[in-house]
């Protein structure tokens, strides 16, 4: 079998395409909801000309089951419901802090591949996930002893790993039968949905930000999103959810450097042993994962 690094390498592009997330997350100045429903918004009107111009992705929509469908929307619905928990705990606590605990996707998303799909992770394998959480752990733990406020940012941080998990699962079923494209459409318009109502029924305007928040929400779409989230659903089709979100825990390290030469914030001693801890522990999973591929 041929080596996996270029899927790899790709995974990491969209890590680090990823990591500019928190950072435009900060920068808008507008309610959770809104950022998340704006983000999927034009994310989907960059899709669109795509969709139209290829034959083979309108016909898959226009024949998806309802089973598929229905899977599709509940992944949209689930990312929503990340977005808008992640979003919101950035009101609370720092940047570091959130987007660590939100990379603690791996346990679950190996706990529900076991589960549901039967995939296996050699005890190699399992070291590296857990060296990389021990490095997210280390990184954050001066934001969980702050204060209270920032101990519910944590929180709801944590609650977002679950759901975003689950998304990811969705994702791999539905990519083994589905196109990059139509799957990611039918996710996003949900997604989107699910948003618009929830900024309705909790008030939050849509109209009225400055340019400034609007340039965040084409970034989100274009970097994040379009170069980030999407770049992972279409290596689904390639890679178990479990190293995709094991990729994902390479956020932090991008992270933690741009905020800290956007926003200034301190890159201390404890904080570079953690992302040490990190990227050892991502050369260990992937390096036996690309082994065994081999053999």
């Amino acid at each position: 079998m041929k080596s996996c690094a270029w899927l790899y390498g790709f995974l990491g592009l969209g890590v680090l395409f990823l990591s500019t997330s928190a950072i435009f997350v900060k920068l808008a100045e507008a309610p959770s909801g809104i950022i998340a429903f704006y983000r999927l918004l034009f994310t989907l009107l960059f899709m669109l000309p795509v969709l139209l111009l290829r034959a083979e992705e309108r016909k898959q929509l226009s024949c998806l089951t309802k089973r598929q469908a229905g899977l599709a929307m509940i992944s949209g619905a689930l990312l929503a419901i990340h977005w808008v928990m992640w979003f919101e705990s950035l009101r609370y606590t720092s940047v570091a802090s959130s987007t660590v605990l939100v990379s603690l996707q791996p346990l679950f998303s190996i706990f529900f591949g076991v589960l549901f799909l039967h995939e296996h992770v050699t005890k190699i394998g399992m070291a590296g996930v857990f060296l990389a959480i021990v490095g997210s752990a280390v990184v954050g733990w001066g934001d969980f002893r702050i204060s209270g406020a920032a101990f519910w940012g944590d929180v709801l941080s944590f609650a977002s790993v679950g759901v975003i998990s689950l998304h990811f699962l969705f994702g791999q079923i539905l990519r083994r039968e589905l196109d990059v494209v139509p799957y990611t459409f039918v996710c996003y318009a949900s997604g989107a949905l699910c948003l618009a109502a929830y900024a309705s029924l909790t008030g939050q305007a849509f109209s009225g930000y400055a340019l400034q928040t609007w340039r965040c929400f084409l970034g989100l779409a274009l970097f994040a999103t379009i170069g980030g989230q999407c770049v992972f659903n279409l290596l689904l089709k390639y890679l178990p959810a479990s190293a995709v979100t094991m990729g994902i825990l390479g956020e932090p390290v991008g992270t933690i450097l741009l905020a800290f030469v956007l926003f200034g914030e301190r890159i201390v001693l404890q904080q570079g042993i953690g992302m040490l801890c990190i990227l050892a522990g991502l050369w260990l999973f992937f390096s036996i994962k690309d082994q065994a591929g081999k053999n």
